[in-house]
């Protein structure tokens, strides 16, 4: 149980003693009023762990196949490894027919296609932008 989880138990059980009132739990867990009684009737009703998220340790309805995201991963490491997330999904939908997310692409350093880095674009000079301050009418 997270914290969170463990706090809500502690109120709702003073509350259950009568040491607190429920406009007082509700205030203390940042919930309304309403809220409140419906997080006790549930608590009287299952115990602890009705006070759980019920999707806690699911995996997301919109969650996509692993193994799909391991060939667009491999897809994008062999073949367009030069290529931003943006431009990866494209090509992998025009030419692969995978439809997949830019953030698919990302296993959680980054992107996968490194490649694109902004290594190759040289910095912009300091002079450049000490022209662009002195003299807007250059630029």
């Amino acid at each position: 149980m997270s914290e969170r989880d463990l706090r809500r138990i502690e109120v709702l059980s003073e509350v259950r003693t009568g040491r607190r009132t429920v406009a007082a739990a509700a205030a203390v867990l940042a919930v309304s009023e309403r809220q409140a009684y419906r997080l006790l009737a549930r608590y009287e009703r299952d115990g602890g762990s009705g006070l759980i998220h019920k999707a806690r340790g699911r995996t997301s309805n919109r969650s996509r196949n692993e193994g799909i995201r391991k060939y667009a991963v491999e897809l994008v490491k062999t073949k367009y490894a030069d290529f931003g997330p943006t431009l990866a999904t494209e090509v992998l939908l025009d030419k692969h027919e995978l439809r997949v997310g830019r953030e698919t692409l990302d296993d959680g350093g980054g992107p996968v296609a490194v490649a694109y880095a902004a290594t190759n674009i040289p910095p912009a000079s300091t002079a450049a932008r000490e022209l662009r301050r002195t003299d807007p009418d250059r630029w």
